[in-house]
């Protein structure tokens, strides 16, 4: 399949509006950043979600406890961040907040996700245990993202993060004729360190006429990412389908080949849309970050809801996607209809991915939910090998936002929803697994990552 490439029109926002500032107690804030740990001290922050309606849905909020790195692989000590009174922080949010951390782990960064704290970007001095204070004021970017953004920390040197979202998704028809379905795209950099808004843009995103005359149009945005040259920034899709006429989904709609948008940066400007020949998933992840830049100067991206099962896509220097290169993960690992549900770049060509697959074992909790696995990617020679850790069918991560990796350690909390687990200390070149700390779990809950 030939690469398409679309250029986008659309109404840029010219100037920035002024930034609300959200207001906040200030008997637990500090206005300073104490000096960077150093990495063989450095602290590991735990991150757990409570279930909202059903166990594993993650929507019942998230807690954070951090534990140092000596602490972590200690198989002798024992935490419990769910625990009332005693556990980890509680970051305000109606469902999941997304978290990032500087690069030390002295930090945190948060943005919840909807709610009335929807939008709203935080920054936290990690202190120990459930101990995080509040640094400086908090940035309202509800205001250009909505509520419900999803943003990415970008790999500048803690410098800036990206804020994207797609909203009022509707229908356009000229003199009674169905035209396309488009939402109105947000892009909003912000800097992480003055905490305040770098450029903010909106405009349509349409794919080509044929495709939007069937009624395909862009759903989601997500995990943004820089390329080597830092002068373009790549954005992870995710489609939809409408009926064409009316404003019912297509819920069995043939994918269209992968895409991702491109626009320039810092300007946000001049977005384009990039097709693979080689996938037809979604690009956006999750949770998480999906995208990341390799040692050879590529960028490498994991699909979701693939048909031909999950793959990883590369994007060459020249900003389009690099067809030569395809690496399936059905066929690296023998199975059939994978799914990358998070997945991190560690060096040397080497990444790690959690994924389930059709044939899965359901989960106890929801028959809808599928186990998880853990496997060891080699981007160069296109091999993967699942982990050896003890597996069952209520590990699911499909929640999943992020591990640590500290010199040649992988370090990930692992545990079944609802169930006791343990810190994981993976050698990130031999793959080699070692069992550190143990973690403590409540009734439906789950951990989500380490920052």
């Amino acid at each position: 399949m030939l690469k398409k490439t679309v250029k986008i029109y659309g109404k840029l926002t010219l100037t920035c509006l002024l930034m609300t500032i959200v207001g906040c107690n200030n008997n637990n804030r500090d206005d300073t950043v104490s000096p960077p740990v150093q990495s063989n001290n450095r602290w590991i922050t735990l991150a757990g979600a409570l279930q909202g309606k059903i166990p594993g849905d993650g929507n019942g909020g998230t807690l954070v406890y951090s534990i140092t790195l000596e602490e972590a692989k200690n198989p002798e000590k024992e935490f419990s961040i769910f625990e009332k009174g005693k556990g980890g922080f509680s970051i305000p949010s109606q469902r999941t907040s997304r978290i990032s951390a500087s690069q030390e782990g002295s930090v945190l960064f948060t943005i919840p996700y909807s709610g009335d704290n929807g939008g709203i970007f935080q920054k936290y001095q990690v202190k120990g245990a459930g101990a995080f204070q509040a640094i400086g004021n908090p940035l309202n970017i509800s205001q250009y993202a909505t509520t419900s953004p999803r943003w990415a920390k970008l790999k500048d040197g803690d410098k800036t993060g990206v804020a994207v979202n797609i909203s009022g998704v509707k229908g356009t028809y000229k003199n009674g004729e169905y035209q396309y379905t488009r939402g109105e795209a947000a892009i909003v950099s912000f800097d992480l360190q003055k905490v305040s808004v770098n450029n903010n843009v909106r405009y349509q995103v349409p794919l080509t006429p044929g495709e939007e005359k069937e009624g395909n149009y862009i759903f989601r945005f997500d995990s943004p990412a820089l390329n080597k040259a830092g002068n373009k920034l790549i954005l992870g899709t995710w489609m939809g389908k409408k009926i064409p006429g009316t404003e019912n989904n297509d819920k069995n709609f043939a994918h269209l080949a992968s895409k991702s948008v491109v626009v320039d940066y810092p300007s946000l400007k001049n977005p384009i849309v990039i097709t693979s020949g080689v996938s037809n998933g979604d690009t956006a992840g999750y949770r998480s970050v999906n995208i990341f830049l390799g040692d050879d100067g590529n960028l490498y991206q994991a699909t979701q809801r693939d048909t031909k099962g999950a793959h990883i896509l590369r994007i060459g220097s020249d900003n389009t996607y690099d067809d030569s290169y395809s690496f399936s993960l059905d066929e690296a690992l023998g199975i059939k209809g994978s799914s990358v549900e998070h997945w991190m770049y560690v060096g040397n060509g080497i990444a790690y991915a959690m994924y389930s697959h059709k044939g899965a074992a359901s989960t106890s909790f929801n028959p809808e939910y599928r186990q998880s696995f853990l496997a060891r990617l080699d981007l160069n020679a296109k091999t993967a090998t699942k982990v050896d850790l003890p597996y069952e069918p209520d590990m699911y991560f499909f929640q999943y936002q992020g591990f640590v990796v500290n010199n040649n350690d992988l370090i990930i909390p692992i545990a079944a929803v609802g169930k006791d687990g343990y810190v994981y200390i993976i050698n990130k070149s031999t793959g080699t697994v070692t069992k550190g700390a143990k973690l403590k779990n409540v009734g439906g809950a789950q951990y989500i990552g380490a920052f």
